[in-house]
């Protein structure tokens, strides 16, 4: 089986649901976790130190370290408090996996300000401000000569990916998570760091949120639970080892399948050496529409 030994991890929203699953399968691969959660509710209220700490104690039954946190990767300072916990504790940082969110679902013409406010700072805040003070780290350690590889993996969804209607605060976040992840990529090569990013169909208290989805997680094929949110973390841990060969990749990954994300990508054209006009536009994209162009006016 394919080892974290001796790997540092952090996993955000790792008290419940898919990021629990992570930390308890790092911790089962050798991997040091640090295990944070605010320990809020679904809409991000309140907060509750309780979830992270069983997490760490059932690792520690079974004989794994970790440590609980309970900072608000959404507050600058408390995303560079987690980063800096896992460095005092363990000496360094190898992996931060991103997975910490909330819902707030509305439709646009119902939606408030603060719904809006609130799920893209979680998400997308949540995302970038562990990566920052991460990445900030990864990069005085390999100018300092301690290179090795280090790894991100951020967490997206099909609804960003693929538009869910009721859900354009948690939709735009999610996707921007995913163009977030391959920026990083990018910037982040020169220092041995890879980014990836997933985009789950798991049981979680989220999901679960979400009309019309408990009937359909309920459901299983030959005996397997394709929703169990244990499913995921076996492709979030491969994408964590120092031996990754991807970066800047986007996965579905649902039960036992797992889909690469093909990302935006240019199609038809149509091309002038001159500036367009309203109507010759029209007659030149009526096709894309299927439009018939002896029908345009």
């Amino acid at each position: 089986m394919t080892s974290l030994e001796g790997r540092v991890a952090i996993i955000t929203g790792a008290g419940r649901g898919i990021g629990r699953e992570h930390a308890l399968y790092f911790a089962e691969l050798g991997a040091r976790v640090i295990v944070n959660d605010l320990g809020g509710a679904n809409d991000g209220s309140g907060s509750d130190e309780t979830p992270a700490e069983s997490v760490v104690a059932e690792i520690r039954a079974k004989g794994g370290e970790a440590i609980a946190n309970a900072d608000d990767i959404a507050d600058w300072g408390g995303a560079e408090a987690l980063v800096q916990m896992a460095i005092d504790a363990y000496g360094d940082l190898d992996i931060l996996v991103n997975n910490a969110g909330i819902l707030r679902d509305r439709t646009i013409v119902n939606m408030t300000e603060a719904e809006w406010d609130d799920v893209v700072k979680v998400h997308m805040k949540g995302h970038f401000a562990p990566t920052h003070h991460a990445a900030v780290y990864w990069r005085s350690e390999h100018k300092a000569g301690r290179v090795k590889r280090r790894n991100l993996v951020h967490t997206s969804s099909t609804s960003g990916l693929f538009s869910n209607p009721g859900q354009a605060n948690y939709g735009a976040a999610k996707s921007g998570i995913a163009t977030l992840s391959q920026i990083a990529a990018k910037e982040l090569d020169r220092y041995d760091v890879v980014s990836n990013c997933i985009a789950p169909g798991a049981r979680t208290r989220l999901t679960l949120a979400t009309p019309g989805l408990e009937d359909i997680m309920t459901q299983q094929s030959n005996g397997f639970d394709v929703w169990d949110p244990a499913n995921i973390s076996p492709l979030v841990a491969y994408l964590s080892t120092a031996d990754c060969p991807f970066t800047g990749e986007t996965f579905f990954v649902q039960g036992g399948v797992v889909k690469r994300v093909e990302s935006w990508e240019m199609k038809e054209t149509v091309e002038q050496s001159e500036r367009w006009t309203v109507d010759d536009l029209a007659r030149a994209l009526a096709p894309m529409a299927g439009i018939d162009v002896d029908n345009v006016g």
